[in-house]
């Protein structure tokens, strides 16, 4: 029975989110870091689920035990479904919102 599972990420918040949904199953999730796979692998998916295929793929690569991995981000209709996968790097770090709500000038509220 699987006792315990690497998560591939080093976001503390999703980390602990998975280990809570997991516990009472009895399944420990640690992090890719304490597993030792402290990587950053290059999203360069154009999904979400291939982002996170490459992220599983390559803690699993140094840890050989089970991983999970997610890939998240914000779609937006007005923008055609964006940032979507590009939503970590679609602004500098602090100005996200400043940068979507500039292009979404203009746009009307039902439509946001």
């Amino acid at each position: 029975m699987l006792k315990k599972i690497v998560m591939a990420t080093n976001n503390a918040n999703k980390l602990k989110e998975a280990g809570e949904i997991l516990a009472p199953l009895g399944i420990e999730v640690i992090s890719q870091k304490d597993a030792g796979a402290d990587i950053e692998p290059e999203e360069n998916g154009t999904t979400f689920a291939e982002n996170a295929m490459i992220k599983a793929e390559a803690v699993y690569d140094i840890v050989k035990i089970p991983v999970i991995a997610d890939d998240s981000g914000l779609c937006v209709d007005a923008l055609g479904g964006g940032p979507g996968v590009y939503s970590a790097r679609y602004a500098p770090k602090g100005q996200e919102c400043a940068k979507l709500l500039d292009e979404l000038a203009g746009v009307p509220d039902e439509k946001r």
